[in-house]
């Protein structure tokens, strides 16, 4: 009978150098056809290029290749250059499967026929819930996309610094620009900010707009639907310019890591952050110490309901030549096991299939599941809430431009609204 390539235990990597596999062996030729030939292969574009989680895929990766005797390339790019450049990307020569985010930003790239259709892969996928299926759904009822993890947003500050000082942990907004003041007099930097890469600040708005507003404007906002002139969204940047200064001065000049380390440092006293930035950036002694809460009440009649917890997971390209390849391997990490082996490497996530096992979860990801749990509603960030190029052409120049200069509102909302009108216009 002839062997399989998994029984010879030989990655595609091996049979392709023409390795000499020893006494015994079957002849190459067999071994190629065993494993599907030298196509049995799959391609896959990745923007996850910070050390701990590139080290975690590539454990995925590694057993998947164990698993389904297949060669999986990795086409690792910087994270912030693989968003700016996905339109290009995606009408270019595009990896077969390929990371990316849930909601708007996958549906918008369905709409343009870029993504294939991954139905048949949902109907085998146990573990995923609704709102899960819901958030993988273009506009047109199909499924285009595999979630992975999540990672809820929220304020996240050094329990050992807030007992120095006796710190409280705030609730309203009232008490968060309080406690600002009061870090700002006892020499910290009470509010840790790099916006160097255009996008982390973002958070800092929704969940100004969220708490100000409620959820269902602020998805309505980025869907384009109402006017950025609008007194209410003038309102979120007039709180945010009342905390301006208890910001970290020079924002734009500073990336998110060195924001995060300030924090390690004890230089700062808090941060808007996802749950994987500040812990990539303290050391493993100092993981303990990392604890947040929700971003505060700013009107009661909202309260804290939203949570921004964004999904990242992976897409299969319409012009990939491999199509069942690709199906194979979204199906693999569709898996709990898939998962698990991930967050093994990387406890900075939440693993979103229900199979999959939180029995070596730390304190942190306890607590970013029961905070998402507890959530109304869930947003997915804006640069993933509306279109991809409303966010990086108008929104990050814009927030960069507030950073600046918070003092010119109604110049700022006016030039976003009118560029809105030309963008929104070409759906």
């Amino acid at each position: 009978m002839a062997q399989s390539c998994s029984e010879h235990r030989i990655s595609r990597r091996t049979l392709l150098r023409g390795t000499a596999f020893g006494a015994g062996a079957v002849a190459l030729p067999a071994l190629l056809t065993a494993c599907g030939g030298p196509g049995s292969e799959v391609k896959i574009g990745s923007n996850a290029s910070d050390a701990v989680p590139r080290k975690a895929f590539a454990e995925v990766f590694k057993a998947y290749e164990k698993k389904s005797d297949k060669e999986v390339k990795v086409n690792t790019v910087n994270h912030e250059a693989f968003q700016e450049n996905i339109n290009r990307y995606l009408k270019g020569t595009p990896d077969d499967v390929f990371m990316w985010f849930a909601g708007y930003r996958m549906q918008f790239f369905a709409q343009q026929g870029l993504l294939a259709d991954i139905s048949d892969v949902w109907e085998g996928v146990k573990g995923f819930s609704d709102a899960l299926k819901q958030q993988s759904t273009g506009k047109d009822g199909k499924q285009y996309f595999v979630p992975y993890y999540y990672y809820p947003w929220a304020v996240f500050y050094r329990k050992s610094v807030f007992q120095q000082h006796g710190y409280e942990i705030p609730k309203t907004f009232d008490e968060y620009r309080a406690l600002a003041k009061r870090m700002d007099k006892d020499g910290l930097d009470a509010i840790a900010f790099g916006d160097k890469d255009g996008w982390p600040a973002m958070g800092t708005f929704d969940y100004l707009n969220m708490r100000a507003n409620g959820y269902d404007f602020h998805i309505s906002l980025m869907g384009g639907k109402e006017s950025w002139t609008d007194p209410r969204v003038k309102a979120v940047f007039d709180l945010w310019r009342g905390l301006m200064p208890y910001h970290q001065k020079g924002a734009n000049g500073r990336t998110w890591q060195e924001a995060a380390q300030s924090l390690a440092q004890k230089k700062s006293g808090m941060a808007v952050f996802g749950l994987p930035h500040p812990g990539q950036q303290f050391a493993e002694a100092d993981r303990e110490d990392l604890d947040f809460f929700p971003f505060p009440e700013i009107d009661s009649a909202y309260g804290r309901d939203a949570v921004e917890a964004p999904i990242d997971g992976f897409l299969l390209s319409k012009k990939s030549k491999r199509q069942k390849e690709g199906k194979e391997l979204l199906k693999y990490l569709a898996t709990p096991a898939a998962e698990e082996i991930y967050l093994k490497r990387d406890p900075n996530n939440i693993a979103v299939n229900e199979g999959a096992s939180t029995s070596s979860y730390n304190a942190l990801q306890k607590k970013a599941v029961r905070l998402v749990a507890d959530a109304k509603q869930i947003s997915q960030f804006m640069d993933r809430d509306t279109r991809p190029d409303f966010a990086s052409q108008v929104m990050i120049r814009a927030i960069q431009q507030f950073i600046n200069n918070p003092d010119d509102i109604d110049s700022l909302t006016k030039s976003i609204e009118s560029q809105k009108k030309t963008i929104f216009t070409t759906d």
